[in-house]
């Protein structure tokens, strides 16, 4: 062990600081500035229990290992206390741990607007968030830490409008703009990092391949960002904060299952490259993330059939999927999917054609069966989630 006289430290960093190596003991009235950085620049080779400071974020945060990735050290305000409390947390907002939000749903043919929500880090039943501004189902999701964004779907028409909620206050959603076309069928086509959220695919008389994307801190309409690799509808996305990566669908009108996995990099307009293959075709299936898994569950596979299938990818390595575990139940269709750092959860979908109420997780380190969460307020199917922990943050 070494450790340094820490009493000539100086208010400035830079230049004036000194360079510590080793286990360091910290004795100065003054302070310590760690290395800082915005979230692209994460350094990729670092050793567990790194600490720097997030510029994109405004906070600390510490490297837990390959597999748990980064995670934010931010301060809340303690209710019953009045003192301030530390809590590690992925991107989300102060006071309210990692919140996942489903939009809407759709049972037995029908649409609705209500938006219910978890902490994705306590079990128990979902409550009410508040109402989409327009009903509409078969709509993409994506997040920042602070905003969560829906899009697309059908009311029962084709629908562009995009929709944000703000994570730490519960109400109604949002006008944010227009994706630039019409479409529907983009049930689980959505993700994001911190910045930019993509939102791919669906259908509008045929299956499409194109990508939109939208800043996510500035209302406003979609913009191109190039095409999927194939015509894909009612797939899932998840993302890393590079990475994009939109896994099986379908498409029209042979109602294919697909096994394909695309990727793209979130910074750089383009065109999605192959990245893998699922373990099985699926569609309507939804996936999550973390920094560093990604994780895929159920689907159907077309025309008929139901899948129980949990599979996962390493999002920095190109290859395909691996078998994770099984569902609860057979399904499809869930209602969406949301994760922090650690959990992976599933809400909704159809069992035998019936939409059910069932949250499910699994912890994305361990693979294995999933477990009961809670219920939903009611039964909702086909639709999308977010959350405000996931793997892009």
């Amino acid at each position: 062990m070494s450790e340094i006289n820490s009493s000539n430290f100086k208010k400035e960093h830079g230049d004036l600081a000194p360079d510590l190596v080793g286990v360091t003991e910290l004795t100065s009235p003054y302070f310590f500035v760690p290395p800082s950085g915005d979230t692209a620049s994460r350094p990729s080779d670092c050793e567990p229990g790194t600490l720097r400071f997030n510029t994109d974020h405004g906070s600390l945060e510490v490297f837990r290992g390959e597999l748990l990735g980064w995670e934010q050290i931010q301060r809340r305000e303690s209710q019953y206390l009045g003192n301030m409390v530390y809590e590690s947390s992925t991107g989300s907002t102060a006071g309210t741990g990692t919140r996942g939000v489903f939009f809407g749903g759709a049972p037995s043919g029908q649409s609705f607007t209500k938006m219910q929500f978890i902490t994705v880090s306590t079990l128990g039943n979902a409550g009410d968030f508040g109402d989409l501004a327009t009903l509409h189902n078969q709509g993409a999701a994506a997040a920042s830490s602070t905003r969560g964004i829906y899009a697309g779907g059908e009311n029962p028409s084709y629908t562009n409008t995009i929709e944000f909620i703000t994570f730490s206050s519960t109400g109604d959603s949002q006008d944010f703009g227009d994706m630039t076309d019409q479409r529907r069928r983009m049930n689980g086509m959505g993700c994001s990092n911190q910045t930019r959220a993509l939102l791919s695919g669906g259908y509008e008389g045929s299956t499409l391949n194109l990508i939109d994307f939208i800043t996510i801190a500035q209302t406003g309409n979609a913009v191109n960002f190039g095409d999927l690799s194939v015509l894909r509808e009612s797939g899932a996305e998840c993302a890393s904060t590079t990475r994009g990566f939109c896994l099986g669908g379908r498409n029209q009108p042979a109602n294919n299952a697909l096994n394909s996995i695309d990727f793209v990099t979130i910074s750089t307009t383009g065109d999605a490259a192959d990245f893998g293959d699922m373990t099985s075709a699926r569609h309507t299936n939804q996936a999550c993330s973390n920094a560093t898994r990604a994780i895929n569950f159920s689907g159907g596979s077309a025309p008929s059939g139901d899948s129980n299938v949990i599979d996962f990818i390493t999002m920095a390595t190109l290859g395909n999927a691996v078998d994770f575990g099984d569902t609860i139940s057979t399904m499809r269709n869930g209602l969406g999917a949301v994760s922090s750092s650690t959990r992976a959860v599933l809400g909704g979908g159809f069992i035998s054609g019936t939409a059910t109420n069932v949250i499910q997780f699994v912890e994305i380190a361990t693979t294995g069966n999933a477990l009961d969460f809670g219920d939903l307020e009611d039964g909702k199917a086909e639709a999308s989630a977010c959350s405000n922990g996931h793997g892009g943050l």
